[in-house]
């Protein structure tokens, strides 16, 4: 364990933590009975917790993206407190729904063109 396994958040300041002693403590580096070291085979055969209970899905999955800072100063900017990737995630949601009725009117078009 070390400082960077805490997730703290934003409104949250670190506990006064004593690393180093916790580090040298005489049982740092032994896991307990209850959550024993992983081997490299177990590791291995480990597969994402929404794969093997759906239910347990939120429905999103988390990627990296590379966006231009401009984008995403301007999507900071317009989302307020809400969240700048929600606002980002209805974007691109309300340019799917746009694309699907284009290309909707586009087949009814070419149906009535080549009907006459």
């Amino acid at each position: 364990m070390n400082n960077k396994n805490l997730k703290l958040k934003a409104s949250e300041t670190a506990p006064a933590i004593d690393w180093a002693a916790v580090n040298a403590s005489p049982m740092s580096g032994i896991p307990d009975e209850d959550s024993p070291e992983l081997t490299v085979a177990q590791a291995g055969q480990l597969r994402p917790l929404a794969e093997v209970l759906p239910a347990f899905s939120t429905g999103k999955t988390r990627i990296t993206i590379n966006l231009d800072d401009a984008v995403l100063q301007a999507y900071k900017a317009r989302a307020g407190g809400r969240g700048y990737q929600s606002l980002i995630n209805e974007t691109l949601r309300r340019g799917l729904a746009a694309d699907a009725v284009k290309e909707a009117l586009r087949e009814v078009i070419r149906e009535e063109l080549h009907a006459t």
